[in-house]
C-alpha cells in the first residue's frame, strides 16, 4: 500500500516505556495476538434506555454489523494474519500470527524490554496505522504491547490477624438486607494475575458459618486460576474479592476471570464476563492505573465495554486507588484511577471504619495512612462531568482548574487498620484498600437485586437522583471528615468518599426491594439457606 492508504489509528500512542531496557527486536516468527474492536452499529446512550436489553436485542442494536466483521476479517487475513474469534454483542475481533504480520498489519515496531519485576516482554512505542478501508471501522487494537496495565488495589495491614472485622460484620454495620444473601444472582470478579486454592474458601465460610458459594475460574487469553502461595502476591486479591463477595452474598455464584495483566487480557476479561450467559448483576474490579498510564483507544474500548454492561443490566464496580489525589505519580499534579473514572463505572472510594458490630458505628473518616496509603480521588482529565453528576458540586481539577468526571462515586471501610479478615494461602490476615469496597459494593448489588427481582446497569441515575452540592443523598451515611491530599470530605458528594458509606435500609428502599424474603425461621423463602448474619 501507499502511504495514503493508510491512516493513524485514534488514541493509540504509546510512548516508550520509562526506565525499561530495549533488548532487541521481537522475533519476527514469534507469535502475536491482538484484539480489535470495532464500532458500534448504531450510538449507545445508556441513559435513555428505560430497561435492560436481552443480549441478543443489544448485538441488534449496538454490536458490530455483520459487513463490518467480514471487512475486517478479509482485511486481517490478507495481511497473513489469522482470526481466532469474532463477537458481535462486544465488536471484537481476536487475530493471531507472526510478529512480522502483525507489525506490516498495523505499521508498528514490536521490542523485547526488560523492565523491573515485570521481566522481559513485547513493547511497541509511537502510533499505530490501519489500512484507510478500516479507518472508520476500528476503534483499538489492543494486544501488541504486553507492559503491565493495572496494579492491584489492596493493602495488607502490617499486623497480624485477629484486628478488622469479618466481611459480614461489615455488612452488619452498613445495614445491609438481612433477609437477602443474593441467591439467584451471578457476580463476575476480573482478576490480572494470582489465584485462589478451593480448600482456603472451604475453610473460611466454615470458620464464618456461612454457607461456602459457589465459585468458577474462568480463563481469558490464556490466563488461569494460579495461586503463587504466597499472601502477599496478587493471591492477596483474588482472595479478598472473592471472600467479601461470599461473605456477603454467599446464595451468589461467583465467575472469576482470571487474564494477563494487559490492556488486552484487561478488556477482554471485562467483555467476557459482561456478555457472559447468565447475565451477572455485577462486575467486580480491583485492579487500575492512573489514567495517563493507559493509551486513549485503551479507556474508550473500555469505557464502551462498561457501557455494554449497564445496557445488559450490569453494574460495574471498580476500586479508586489506593495511593491518595496523585494516584501515585510522581509529576506533581493530581490524577484518578482509571478504570474507576469511567462514567459506566461505579468508582468505590475508602474509610477508615471504626463500629462496633452489629449496628454501633462510632465513627467513619476518609482513609488516609500516614505511609500506608489513601484513597484514591478526585476529577478526571479523560472524561467530562456526566449528566448525573452535573448538579452535585463536583470541583474542578487542582492545579490545572479543569472540569471532569469526579471520583468516587461511593465508599465503604478500605483502611488496612479496620480492614477484612480474610485467608490467604493458609494464613489468616488482615487486607484493606479499595480493593475491598469494590466487592463489597458488588455484594450489596446481589443481595438488593435479589429483593428488587432485577439488575440495576448504571446505578448512578437513581443514586444521584436530586443531587446537590452539600446536600447528603437518601441511601448513604454522609462522610464529612479527612482528606486524601488535594481534596476534603464535605457535606454532600466529594472526592474523596463520594456520595458516602451505604445505608443498606434506605438504598433496599431506593431500588424498589421486596418487604421481606425470609420466612420465620430466618431462612430464605426462596432457597432455604440462611441469610448472612443469620446464625
Amino acid at each position: 500500500m501507499t502511504e495514503s492508504q493508510w491512516v493513524s489509528l485514534s488514541g493509540s500512542l504509546r510512548p516508550a516505556l520509562a526506565e525499561a531496557e530495549v533488548l532487541g527486536p521481537l522475533d519476527a516468527d514469534a507469535t502475536v495476538t491482538a484484539t480489535v474492536v470495532l464500532r458500534r452499529r448504531a450510538e449507545l446512550d445508556v441513559a435513555a434506555l428505560s430497561e435492560p436489553l436481552a443480549p441478543e436485542e443489544f448485538t441488534g442494536r449496538y454490536g458490530a454489523t455483520a459487513d463490518d466483521l467480514d471487512l475486517v476479517r478479509t482485511v486481517l487475513t490478507d495481511a497473513g494474519l489469522t482470526v481466532t474469534d469474532t463477537h458481535a454483542g462486544s465488536r471484537r475481533v481476536s487475530v493471531r500470527g507472526p510478529a512480522r504480520a502483525m507489525t506490516a498489519a498495523f505499521k508498528t515496531e514490536l521490542n523485547r524490554v526488560r523492565h523491573g519485576e515485570a521481566g522481559e516482554f513485547a513493547a511497541r512505542t509511537g502510533e499505530l496505522q490501519l489500512p484507510a478501508s478500516l479507518g472508520d471501522v476500528v476503534v483499538a487494537v489492543l494486544g501488541l504491547d504486553e507492559r503491565p496495565q493495572a496494579r492491584a488495589l489492596f493493602r495488607m495491614h502490617k499486623e497480624a490477624a485477629g484486628q478488622g472485622y469479618t466481611p459480614d460484620q461489615v455488612g452488619q454495620l452498613y445495614g445491609f438486607p438481612a433477609d437477602a444473601d443474593g441467591a439467584g444472582q451471578t457476580v463476575a470478579v476480573i482478576e490480572l494475575g494470582g489465584g485462589y486454592k478451593p480448600e482456603d474458601l472451604k475453610k473460611y465460610f466454615a470458620g464464618l458459618k456461612i454457607t461456602e458459594p459457589k465459585v468458577t475460574a474462568a480463563g481469558v487469553d490464556g490466563g488461569k486460576n494460579a495461586p503463587t502461595g504466597d499472601p502477599n502476591s496478587a493471591d492477596g486479591e483474588v482472595l479478598l474479592d472473592v471472600e467479601v463477595i461470599g461473605a456477603l452474598a454467599p446464595g451468589a455464584a461467583q465467575i472469576v476471570y482470571f487474564a494477563p495483566n494487559t490492556d488486552q487480557g484487561f478488556l477482554d476479561a471485562v467483555s467476557t464476563a459482561v456478555h457472559a450467559t447468565p447475565t451477572p448483576v455485577a462486575v467486580s474490579i480491583s485492579w487500575g492505573q492512573s489514567e495517563d498510564q493507559w493509551t486513549p483507544q485503551a479507556r474508550t474500548a473500555m469505557d464502551q465495554a462498561f457501557a455494554d454492561a449497564a445496557a445488559l443490566g450490569v453494574t460495574v464496580c471498580c476500586a479508586s486507588g489506593d495511593n491518595g489525589s496523585a494516584d501515585g505519580q510522581k509529576d506533581g499534579a493530581q490524577h484518578v484511577d482509571f478504570p474507576a473514572s469511567s462514567p459506566h463505572a461505579l468508582a468505590c472510594g475508602g474509610t477508615k471504619l471504626d463500629g462496633t458490630p452489629p449496628s454501633t458505628v462510632n465513627s467513619e473518616t476518609v482513609w488516609n495512612t500516614s505511609g500506608g496509603g489513601s484513597t484514591g480521588g478526585g476529577v478526571s482529565d479523560a472524561f467530562p462531568v456526566p449528566d448525573y453528576q452535573q448538579a452535585a458540586g463536583v470541583p474542578v481539577r487542582a492545579g490545572d482548574g479543569k472540569p471532569g468526571r469526579g471520583v468516587p462515586d461511593v465508599a465503604g471501610n478500605a483502611d488496612p487498620a479496620t480492614g477484612y479478615q480474610v485467608l490467604v494461602d493458609g494464613q489468616q490476615i488482615v487486607v484493606g484498600g479499595t480493593s475491598a469496597v469494590s466487592p463489597l459494593w458488588a455484594a450489596l448489588l446481589a443481595r438488593l437485586a435479589q429483593t428488587a427481582g432485577r439488575g440495576f446497569g448504571l446505578v448512578h441515575s437513581k443514586l444521584y437522583a436530586g443531587v446537590g452540592a452539600g446536600k447528603a443523598q437518601p441511601g448513604f451515611r454522609d462522610i464529612t471528615e479527612g482528606s486524601n491530599g488535594a481534596y476534603s470530605a464535605a457535606a454532600g458528594w466529594d472526592a474523596c468518599t463520594g456520595l458516602g458509606v451505604p445505608d443498606g435500609a434506605a438504598l433496599r428502599k431506593l431500588f424498589g426491594g421486596k418487604a421481606s424474603l425470609m420466612d420465620s425461621r430466618g431462612r430464605s423463602a426462596a432457597t432455604g439457606c440462611r441469610g448472612p448474619g443469620v446464625r
